[in-house]
């Protein structure tokens, strides 16, 4: 994983040419591109993360940070467990578009943490967008409700350490394992987000849209097989492939699904297919 940081420490420790006829060129056009920084963004005591809003939460919900599954403060959660309404006090430092602290955020529950089939942890805060927006003049970052696209440009942004990585999406994973977990349909990223410990949880933003599509989360350092810190990469036939250096997401698209009125979790709502406890 792209552990969070002091947590990858300590896991050291145990463990056909020619004449082209004379035509006009097609018109085309350039979609802008969205601002991508750091704006929205927070730094966790050992990991990065998102303040979020889905398309459909109200200015004056409460608001919500994404994040790893395994940066939950209590520890990573078990293969097979899904963890909801904990209560929390875990900090945020949020963060300008220039990447400067300019307040400190605090949760009062884990609405939702697991890292069976993803890697996500999703923290309520004890106060609204509106007043974020006010006091700090900063906007969450929407979460896309659709499946990212292969070759979509895209940027990696932490919190933790101010950094932002740019690539592509390279493609989709059947099944990405590591030790005891295992994430479905995962986000390979193209060589060049080569992400390291303390980018865990950071957004993954398609840089035309600016909306989150992904929540970063792991790699594999060292050309070893399906072990911590090394996920191997399973299609569906059970073939196994590595890609050692390369790194990877998992997608965000399934989550407004399960979130109703009042950026409420409803684990039975229509179409929500994140795992139950």
């Amino acid at each position: 994983m792209n552990k969070p940081l002091l947590a990858a420490l300590s896991s050291l420790a145990i463990a056909g040419l020619g004449a082209a006829p004379a035509v006009a060129a097609p018109h085309t056009t350039v979609k802008p591109k969205a601002t991508v920084d750091f704006a929205g963004t927070v730094a966790l005591s050992n990991c990065s993360g998102s303040v979020i809003r889905f398309p459909n939460s109200a200015d004056t919900d409460p608001a919500l940070v994404l994040t790893n599954g395994h940066c939950l403060e209590t520890g990573f959660p078990d293969p097979g467990q899904v963890i909801t309404g904990q209560s929390s006090s875990r900090s945020f430092g949020l963060l300008n578009a220039s990447g400067s602290k300019v307040a400190t955020l605090r949760a009062n529950q884990v609405v939702y943490s697991t890292m069976t089939d993803t890697d996500i942890t999703i923290y309520r805060l004890t106060t609204t967008y509106a007043k974020i927006k006010s006091s700090y003049g900063i906007s969450p970052l929407t979460v896309n409700d659709t499946h990212p696209t292969a070759g979509t440009a895209i940027k990696v942004v932490s919190g933790y350490w101010k950094r932002t990585y740019s690539c592509n999406v390279d493609g989709f994973v059947y099944r990405l394992k590591e030790g005891d977990w295992t994430w479905k349909d995962s986000l390979r990223y193209t060589s060049a987000c080569n992400t390291i410990g303390g980018t865990s949880g950071s957004p993954v933003i398609d840089t035309t849209t600016g909306k989150v599509v992904a929540v970063n989360n792991t790699g594999n350092e060292d050309g070893e097989t399906c072990t911590v810190n090394n996920p191997c990469e399973v299609d569906e036939n059970g073939n196994v492939t590595i890609h050692q250096g390369i790194n990877y997401a998992e997608e965000t698209y399934q989550i407004p699904a399960c979130f109703t009125t009042g950026n409420k979790l409803d684990l039975s709502a229509g179409g929500c297919v994140l795992p139950k406890p």
